[in-house]
């Protein structure tokens, strides 16, 4: 499976002009086996050093960039000031959604896509085709409402 995903990405470069050079694999290598984590460049420079200990800093930074550039990964921002970087996967076309817990910075993803109806209506009454869409849902998780809830003194 991961091979595929590679030769994949491998012909997405190739077809923008781009090789799939050793270090640029090593970065995608990363991503795909910490596809849930949602890593910052320095989380996937941390583990890239492992297989490609000569790699640097700036190499990472660039292969990113690159990456986002040509719609092989996602760029994410959750209000915390940290770029982080989203393999986009094969089986879904284009919906990434998250819930960000404003307090404890926790972020779950809802797989589902319901903006599809919605995407249908702008066809419809604008003539508007989308190609992407992302959506962040910021709030309290749960696990921090309770924590509140638990914190707040009874009211008499």
């Amino acid at each position: 499976m991961e091979e595929s995903r590679i030769d994949k990405i491998k012909q997405q470069l190739q077809s923008q002009g781009y090789k799939l050079t050793p270090q640029r694999e090593a970065t995608v290598r990363v991503l795909l086996e910490n596809e849930e984590d949602h890593l910052s460049a320095e989380d996937v420079f941390m583990l890239v050093k492992d297989k490609a200990p000569e790699i640097g800093l700036a190499t990472v930074y660039r292969t990113l960039e690159l990456l986002s550039e040509l719609h092989v990964v996602e760029k994410m921002n959750f209000g915390d000031g940290v770029a982080r970087y989203d393999l986009r996967a094969d089986n879904n076309k284009h919906h990434h959604h998250h819930l960000i817990c404003v307090q404890c910075g926790t972020m779950s993803e809802i797989l589902e896509d319901w903006l599809g109806p919605l995407e249908e209506r702008l066809e419809k009454e604008y003539g508007f085709t989308v190609v992407d869409h992302r959506l962040d849902f910021q709030g309290v998780c749960a696990s921090c409402k309770a924590k509140n809830d638990s914190s707040k003194p009874e009211q008499q």
